[in-house]
């Protein structure tokens, strides 16, 4: 175990897979087979093409985890951000979700996602100093 070198792994390494490959088969040892990670990416465009917000996400082991949803600040309030976070859900639901879950800082969407039903479950205070991290998730019904 003394000629252990760590080193960053090569772009061939990371489009194998492999790592991966490897872990699933371990965890299926505990939990059975599970679908793959399936990704969830959306964007909304207006007219003349400007993104103007997007979701982006995946769904593991039956839940969704949101990474990023952002909207432009000019049209916050206009209903987009729950239109993204519905397709998200919807689309996650498709693909087998039970759950979802993300997290926000205190000045981010907490209180965006408290109206779409999600719960905070955990914070980190003083995430970034003076500001909180919360860890927010929600079931979805049957």
């Amino acid at each position: 175990m003394n000629n252990i070198t760590i080193t960053a792994a090569t772009p061939e390494e990371l489009r194998s897979g492999e790592l991966g490959r490897k872990l699933r088969h371990y965890n299926h040892g505990f939990v059975g087979e599970y679908p793959e990670q399936q990704y969830i990416r959306l964007n909304a465009r207006d007219d003349s093409g400007r993104v103007l917000g997007g979701l982006r996400g995946f769904v593991f082991l039956y839940w969704l985890c949101i990474e990023v949803l952002f909207v432009e600040e000019d049209v916050r309030g206009t209903g987009l951000g729950s239109r993204l976070l519905a397709e998200a859900e919807r689309q996650a639901i498709a693909l087998g979700a039970k759950n979802a879950k993300l997290d926000t800082f205190e000045w981010q969407a907490r209180a965006f996602y408290i109206k779409h039903g999600y719960e905070e479950y955990a914070r980190i205070d003083d995430y970034t100093p003076g500001f909180y991290l919360a860890y927010m998730k929600k079931p979805f019904r049957s």
